[in-house]
């Protein structure tokens, strides 16, 4: 391996880093640099971590204390999880007074890429609305930002609406994850959660889907620009359904983020993902970011602007029983005013003018 050592001075923060590179094509972590930022690394993980923490350790603690003499908690758990079963897909369980969207590891989160919602045209908040965003990317991280949490401002520019990020019905099934979610305003992505959100709570509400699912995380390359579309229609039933009014919203970076290898449709990786895709329930994209102690290898996002438009509502009707032309018209328009969005914004985010946005 060959050996060289580098040393770059730079200015982050108003104070002077020093950083150390001693391997060729590997940069590594400065000697020094500003607190804030270390937090905001530390976000970043915690994000990353949480997956992991609310999913394996919960089910993992479960069985381990079934052998134990504290084999009544599993029980309990598990039991508060099935007469509880209903709760996720009745609206959940929000707790505005504990505060969970505004807690402070999502602005670290935040000010590490930095994150941003871009409000075009307002809101009336007597009405309900779909959130439609896109793309899916990695990790999504943008949607969960700007509609998970407040420290984007999401309340304040939209006064009178309150949101609710919809995810995998999975994680509602575990206990102690599914609480924590419902406490800042998720509920499962699914058919009665939808209905109930927009058609049983009133004016004021609104949820946000990201369209294209996990399966669009393979599309997720630096400077492509691919949505899951063409089939995607559900979400344009449940709106018309309840009458919810569309917002096309396309996050701007979400793609650039993280390097992941090529993988074009009919390749060998492709096909190979397509079959897990099948056998598993989602895609497993092959990927890599920037490290903690270096930032050219990892399974850190690297630090890339994030910009989340939100366009104009799209006017739906509510038709009870719609039929298949009903919605392929409102689907029609609606890709429309997503590709509109996205011709309109794309300069400002350094994406030339000849590009387009493919739906597959």
């Amino acid at each position: 391996m060959e050996v060289k050592t580098e040393l770059t001075i730079v200015a982050l923060d108003g104070i002077i880093c020093v950083y150390s590179s001693t391997l060729k094509g590997l940069q590594l972590a400065p000697l020094n640099i500003p607190l804030k930022r270390r937090l905001q690394t530390l976000g970043v993980i915690y994000y990353w971590a949480s997956f992991i923490l609310m999913g394996l350790i919960p089910i993992l603690l479960g069985v381990y204390l079934i052998f134990t003499d504290f084999y009544w908690i599993t029980i309990l758990g598990v039991a508060w999880s099935y007469y509880d079963r209903k709760t996720p897909r009745k609206g959940g369980r929000r707790l505005p007074w504990l505060r969970v969207r505004y807690m402070p590891q999502w602005a670290c989160i935040r000010d590490y890429f930095p994150i941003s919602l871009i409000k075009t045209a307002d809101l009336d908040p007597n009405h309900n609305y779909l959130f439609a965003v896109h793309p899916h990317g990695i990790m999504s991280i943008g949607a969960v930002i700007n509609f998970g949490s407040e420290v984007t401002g999401f309340s304040e520019k939209f006064p009178g609406i309150t949101p609710s990020l919809l995810t995998l019905q999975g994680w509602f099934k575990i206990p102690l994850a599914r609480d924590y979610l419902m406490m800042g305003g998720l509920c499962p992505v699914s058919k009665e959660s939808i209905d109930w959100l927009l058609g049983h709570s009133g004016p004021g509400r609104s949820v946000a889907i990201v369209v294209g699912g996990a399966s669009e995380s393979l599309e997720s390359h630096p400077n492509h620009h691919v949505v899951y579309l063409q089939k995607r229609k559900g979400f344009i039933k449940r709106a018309i359904e309840n009458g919810a009014h569309l917002v096309p919203c396309y996050s701007f970076g979400e793609a650039d983020i993280f390097k992941q290898f090529p993988n074009p449709p009919g390749s060998f990786l492709r096909a190979i993902q397509n079959r897990l895709s099948k056998l598993m329930g989602f895609a497993p994209p092959v990927f890599h970011g920037r490290g903690i102690f270096n930032y050219s290898f990892g399974l850190l996002p690297f630090r890339r602007p994030i910009s989340t438009v939100v366009g104009k509502a799209l006017p739906v009707e509510k038709i009870v029983n719609p039929s298949n032309e009903e919605i392929d018209k409102v689907h029609w328009e609606y890709m429309n005013e997503l590709r509109a969005l996205f011709d309109e914004h794309k300069t400002k985010y350094g994406i030339s003018t000849d590009e387009k946005l493919i739906f597959v």
